[in-house]
């Protein structure tokens, strides 16, 4: 029997599934700017330096993850705290079943539910299907950085898309901790949210 798509909170266990995920990103194609693919170990790091602060989502299908979520701090500078850097990838297989737009909507209630005000994301060119899917997702673009990386003998350009979460107002609350708000309803509902509009995967 088939099981329904979940979108949940990515877990220690999760971590070795991530990184093979990410994997074709850094070894065969210049989505990732990195070079070298990070380990399991590595990615459970960056996991957990992550997931106090912000969410890190996984949608899981008959049992297995086919795609994962994050958001991330926009820079370190004080004044940028309302704004977030995202990114989803979506293994090979569950690729145009909606699974990166049910991603980013369960990420973006949560990240609203938090106080964020806007969200940026960075695309390497060209990259129709990933531009589509950041318009679909509500992004605008707002600039291109040129020839800003060199891989695989080639420079490369890196569009980036902004999108905005809440209104920006005087005096915006902080924003809340992940952790602080990770077992409440309003979460639950978020992730409930997304893992509706994943379509079924043969």
């Amino acid at each position: 029997m088939t099981m329904s798509p979940v979108i949940r909170v990515a877990s220690a266990d999760d971590a070795p599934r991530i990184a093979e995920i990410y994997a074709p990103a850094v070894l065969e194609r210049a989505t990732s700017f990195e070079v070298i693919a990070p380990s399991a170990d590595e990615m459970l790091s960056r996991m957990n330096k992550i997931l106090p602060n912000f969410p890190w989502l996984v949608c899981e299908y008959d049992g297995k993850v086919i795609g994962y979520s994050y958001a991330s701090a926009h820079h370190e500078r004080a004044a940028y705290r309302w704004s977030g850097d995202v990114a989803v990838y979506v293994s090979d297989e569950a690729h145009r079943r909606g699974v990166g737009t049910a991603l980013y909507t369960a990420l973006f209630e949560i990240l609203i539910l938090q106080g964020y005000r806007n969200v940026y994301a960075g695309i390497t060119l060209p990259n129709p299907a990933s531009e589509g899917m950041h318009r679909r997702a509500g992004f605008i673009p707002v600039g291109v950085y040129h020839h800003v990386g060199y891989k695989f003998g080639a420079w490369h350009d890196v569009a980036w898309f902004e999108r905005v979460l809440l209104p920006t107002i005087k005096e915006p609350p902080e924003p809340s901790p992940f952790a602080e708000i990770r077992n409440s309803p309003q979460v639950a509902s978020a992730l409930a949210k997304g893992q509706r509009l994943v379509r079924r995967i043969p």
